[in-house]
């Protein structure tokens, strides 16, 4: 997959900008600030129809503008086609695609697979399971529609259910409403977590390769293990043995929403004992194995978003990296840095030809 030009209009600091790409690696370089990170979010809505950085559509808007739009000409085998996400203040959002409007965003996603490596991953490792659950559910999202739809059913129910048992405080429970509510959860709760574990069993050796290519140590032993409610018990029974607590409390206490990804390091956890660099190289693992999933279920190298990551990795692990590039790994590449003599030098260095877009004030300059 190859994306062959990107347009912007009144996107983010963006009034209009257009982008041209002939190579696989293309370089944004410029001060910090200036609008390059920008650039990748711009690709990463094309793909998951929504910001990386900031979920709330009207703030991804031009200050002092009501509507914004990113088009992209994307390159798929013998076949090309032109994507356009747009969104005005006060109305929705649409995707448009070779003129024809997606009626669902939900089914846009993983048509044009992207992989995004930015600094604040590492909250991967520092945050709390939401963050970890955000992160598998994208990616398997990308592969399994039915995955994507049953999470969509069980959020939506969860919240009705939640909404119920709030209310029940003052009206009492409504235990017929409670049913179908409960049936829904139960049913794309269980698709959920048989597809979560299914997931991580094939992901887990994909990971532990590239985290020993990254750390140069074969035997540190790394793991994610996954824990769930639902492991090795029946959904619909502790649903209703915890209806108690959960009135009590006004909320849903058990279910796949309460899921974790636990990283480990020689059985500990990664966030307690795990060096910096060890760290880095989990979550550069992580990232690398996401590639390689989507590489292997659709047979297609997703769009590869580096985010200012030579400014957080050491040498060695940035010429692991480059590499992979040489190496052919990775199909297209678009990286972010605010150091353009550090990527000239690698990129001349490893004997890679790039493109490089000089970047200053959200507008793209001549050098």
């Amino acid at each position: 997959m190859h994306l062959k030009k990107l347009d912007l209009y009144d996107f983010k600091n963006y009034e209009e900008a257009h982008f041209a790409f002939d190579n696989k690696v293309n370089c944004f370089l410029g001060k910090n600030g200036v609008g390059k990170t920008n650039i990748l979010d711009a690709i990463y809505y094309l793909g998951f129809t929504k910001s990386a950085l900031n979920g709330v559509d009207a703030q991804n808007v031009r200050h002092g503008k009501n509507q914004f739009i990113v088009k992209g000409q994307f390159n798929q085998g013998n076949q090309g086609a032109e994507v356009i996400c747009s969104y005005a203040i006060g109305s929705k959002k649409f995707i448009r695609e070779d003129g024809n409007d997606t009626k669902r965003l939900s089914d846009h996603i993983g048509r044009y697979p992207i992989v995004l490596v930015a600094p604040n991953d590492i909250e991967l490792v520092w945050g709390g399971s939401e963050l970890r659950r955000k992160f598998f559910d994208s990616l398997i999202a990308q592969l399994d529609k039915n995955y994507l739809e049953h999470l969509i059913t069980y959020t939506n129910q969860l919240k009705q259910r939640n909404s119920l048992l709030r209310l029940s405080a003052e009206r009492g429970l409504d235990h017929d409403l409670l049913d179908t509510y409960d049936q829904r959860i139960i049913h794309s709760g269980n698709y959920i977590h048989q597809k979560r574990a299914e997931f991580i069993d094939s992901f887990l050796p994909l990971f532990k390769e590239h985290y020993a290519f990254l750390s140069g140590d074969a035997e540190e032993v790394v793991d994610i293990q996954y824990k769930s409610d639902c492991t090795g018990q029946d959904f619909g029974a502790i649903l209703k043995k915890s209806l108690r607590k959960d009135l009590i409390i006004q909320r849903t206490s058990v279910g796949i929403h309460r899921d974790d990804f636990v990283f480990t390091l020689g059985g500990f956890e990664l966030k307690r004992i795990g060096s910096q660099g060890q760290q880095k190289s989990f979550l550069i693992g992580l990232k690398l194995a996401e590639f390689q999933s989507i590489e292997n279920i659709k047979k297609v190298k997703p769009l590869l978003l580096l985010d200012d990551i030579f400014d957080k990795l050491d040498d060695e692990r940035i010429h692991k990296l480059v590499m992979l590039v040489v190496d052919g790994t990775f199909g297209q590449l678009f990286i972010t840095d605010a150091r353009p003599d550090r990527s000239k030098a690698l990129l001349k260095e490893a004997n890679v030809e790039a493109e490089l877009f000089h970047i200053n004030g959200g507008k793209l300059v001549e050098v």
